[in-house]
């Protein structure tokens, strides 16, 4: 349990601290409290262990006292990855099943004509309700403020898919301050129906994201009194480009010294010291990727990657004073009670450095655009294995924080709920508190499950079934069971790599591969997947990825010429 003397503990340890002001569609039970408030928040490329709650140095008290008052799943699943997570979560149905079996950005195009597949579209699919329009249905106002990288076409924007107000980020990626993305013009983004575009000075995107959403609330309590809203906040940060506030990196100064051992170490103890963990928890192998150890780095060479973490650090921060002030205005409106939070991330930390924009800008600044790599997202994602994108743990697990004190009773307050769940599990469980109507067809079914018990702080079920697959990356959780095949790197994606099996409860970490101790367990779980996949659309990656190294005469980055995000 997350207690108050702990998140004061991880409070008073930090350098200094931010305040603020001031049949799955079923429902099994329904709230005492009229219909909540919704507010989705959604991190991108946030590591497990960065929260403080969850163990990091990183300070968050915002999101500290969001665990405090109210619970915290620590074993609860994304898709691996910005496009999927976001599809699952704004459909509660598997990516593949929506049209995003694939990225939607030009360096998949070749994939997804390759696979020929309406499950492999470059667009969330219209035939499949999302959440907005379900709860718009219901008479909810529907809101969103933040990254969407679902359909860059505006008849694919949010306004189109049940949004009544929204401020987004159409792509995958951009520069916080609204300039030049690093290898070509400034991101595409949008008010409503119309194009925006931000000023070239006085713009950071987490406080623009959290202005307009706050400004949304008001709205929504000014015009729309007595009608409930749901708000959909996904922020960009922290992912790449590294870019924060000079004075936001100044307090991390220092900070990363010691390395990405030593960080990573003092994290597994924290996690261990607040449950997040077992006591006997290991840790994975560190993965560095082509870097030295720390302790054979160069003077120089430690300060940079050092700055990296700096920004990446202050980056997190900074969305957290921004979900405070966001917090503050439910409280200023007098409906933070009724309003249930939920704070996750899509994926792992990202092992990714694009290494664009001008190469002698200093790394967090506007013309800078850099990522923190390898060894920094082995720490974030401690201490489970690799990265996003993979299947492992380290690529798939997100803190699930929920905030609901009219519908959470106190005495559940800061406790740690140690079942799986999944993204796809939100969409009924909004749907059950909300009181709407899904449009089920014979084909078009939510996928999840309505989890409103465990968000009170009851337990869940240790036994579901969850499946990925994503650019080769394929697994099935059954259980205490994971079947689990990654290709080991980018240039072997055209291989399927053979499965691998861990028993979760003993060894999260995915270090002791089973699979040929138990090939009957190994079979069980390989046919429930084939049947998952031919039941979703699911194309193995090998039989549609183009060859390594193809048409890179043409075009080294894929056709449309923009690299992964």
């Amino acid at each position: 349990m997350i207690t108050q003397k702990m998140t004061q503990k991880m409070l008073a340890g930090l350098p200094f601290v931010m305040g603020v002001s001031a049949g799955c569609l079923v429902a099994q039970e329904s709230s005492q409290a009229p219909r909540p408030n919704i507010v989705v928040i959604l991190a991108d490329d946030l590591g497990y262990s960065d929260l403080g709650c969850f163990g990091g140095e990183i300070a968050t008290p915002n999101l500290d006292r969001l665990a405090q008052n109210g619970v915290a799943l620590t074993q609860f699943y994304n898709q691996a990855r910005c496009c999927p997570t976001r599809a699952a979560l704004m459909t509660g149905r598997y990516p593949h099943q929506v049209g995003i079996g694939e990225m939607i950005d030009g360096y998949a195009a070749a994939a997804r004509a390759n696979a020929g597949s309406p499950a492999y579209q470059d667009h969330l699919s219209p035939q499949s309700p999302t959440m907005a329009e379900v709860l718009r249905n219901a008479g909810y106002r529907t809101m969103m403020a933040g990254k969407w990288h679902l359909g860059k076409r505006p008849s694919e924007w949010p306004v189109r898919r049940g949004f009544d107000r929204s401020f987004v980020q159409i792509d995958g990626a951009m520069n916080y301050y609204g300039g030049d993305s690093g290898d070509g013009p400034r991101a595409p983004m949008a008010i409503d129906g119309k194009e925006w575009t931000p000023p070239r000075d006085g713009f950071y995107s987490t406080d623009a994201f959290a202005q307009h959403a706050i400004g949304f609330i008001d709205e929504a309590t000014r015009d729309h009194a007595g009608k409930p809203f749901f708000l959909y906040l996904p922020f960009n940060a922290p992912h790449w480009p590294l870019q924060a506030p000079d004075e936001d990196i100044a307090r991390y100064k220092g900070k990363y010294d010691a390395g990405w051992d030593a960080i990573r170490e003092q994290r597994l103890a924290r996690m261990k010291q607040f449950g997040i963990v077992p006591k006997n928890q290991k840790m994975s192998p560190m993965d560095r990727g082509a870097s030295k150890p720390w302790d054979e780095l160069a003077s120089a060479g430690r300060v940079e990657w050092a700055r990296r973490m700096e920004v990446y650090a202050a980056q997190i921060t900074r969305m957290d004073q921004a979900i405070g002030q966001v917090l503050a205005a439910l409280e200023r409106h007098g409906i933070g009670k009724n309003t249930l939070v939920i704070f996750l991330s899509d994926n792992g930390g990202a092992a990714e450095d694009p290494n664009r924009g001008q190469k002698n800008a200093p790394i967090g600044h506007r013309d800078s655009y850099r990522g923190y790599a390898r060894p920094w997202a082995s720490v974030s994602n401690t201490p489970w294995k690799r990265h996003k994108v993979s299947a492992y743990e380290g690529g798939v697990s997100t803190p699930l924080l929920a905030r609901w004190p009219a519908g959470i009773d106190a005495a559940a307050n800061g406790k740690l709920i140690r079942d799986p769940a999944h993204v796809t599990d939100l969409f009924p469980t909004f749907v059950a508190l909300s009181g709407a109507r899904y449009p089920e067809t014979d084909t078009v079914k939510l996928e999840g499950r309505n989890i409103t018990a465990m968000l009170k702080g009851n337990p869940g079920d240790s036994d579901r079934l969850f499946c990925w697959e994503h650019e080769g990356n394929r697994a099935i959780r059954m259980g205490k069971w994971k079947l689990v095949s990654c290709p080991p790197a980018q240039n072997t994606r055209h291989i399927t790599a053979p499965w691998e099996l861990y028993d979760l409860e003993d060894d999260r970490i995915e270090s002791k591969d089973l699979a040929s101790r138990q090939p009957g367990i190994v079979k069980k779980l390989a046919a429930e997947y084939d049947a998952w996949a031919a039941r979703c659309g699911v194309i193995e990656f090998s039989k549609i990825v183009p060859e390594p190294n193809a048409g890179a005469s043409k075009n080294k980055k894929g056709k449309g010429g923009k690299k992964k995000t």
